[in-house]
């Protein structure tokens, strides 16, 4: 009887840490690059499966007038505040697979601007009209060792483009897109 009642204790107490391991991390704090850009990110902990993600960073274009010209590189800030909810971390944890650092699939809302700021040089008769962003986003992250990460998401949302005085705008606002391939490293 003694037996039964040691094995029945310690299965209720693995499976007590067990759901409670079943967490996003407090606070995650990383750098990333991917094809258009470099970004710092902080992920703070609301919930269980909550995240709060803040990001600062530069996004990169690519644009030309004509094919005579050749092409500009320009760098624009980005300002990035993204809920995060990572639905499948009890799923994962039940397979045996890794929850550090958040990795996990996740649904966001990602929410970026971009000032009337540029890095790079720019003709007289160009001007970047700032923007915000709001973008429903899905996506995966990974970890690949203790410190490495890699990212992707897919998302469709809104871009509202605040236009200036006497400033010809071809399209006003409309669709974004967000498609991103990340590679990062955990701090």
């Amino acid at each position: 009887m003694k037996n039964i009642l040691y094995v029945l204790i310690f299965s209720t107490s693995f499976l007590t840490v067990t759901a409670q391991s079943t967490s996003v991390e407090k606070s995650v704090f990383g750098i990333q690059t991917g094809f258009l850009g470099f970004w710092g990110h902080n992920e703070s902990k609301l919930s269980n499966s909550i995240v709060l993600r803040s990001e600062l960073g530069f996004d990169a274009g690519i644009f030309s007038n004509n094919f005579e010209d050749g092409s500009l590189f320009i760098l624009v800030p980005a300002i990035t505040i993204e809920p995060r909810w990572y639905y499948n971390l009890n799923k994962r944890v039940s397979k045996s697979r890794r929850i550090d650092g958040n990795s996990g699939n996740f649904i966001s809302i990602k929410t970026t601007y971009h000032p009337d700021l540029v890095i790079g040089s720019l003709d007289d008769n160009h001007n970047f009209i700032s923007d915000i962003s709001i973008i429903p986003t899905w996506g995966i992250r990974r970890n690949v060792g203790n410190h490495f990460t890699y990212e992707t998401g897919i998302g469709l949302g809104y871009v509202h483009f605040f236009k200036e005085e006497n400033v010809y705008l071809k399209f006003n606002n409309g669709l974004a897109l967000n498609l991103h391939l990340r590679i990062g490293y955990r701090l």
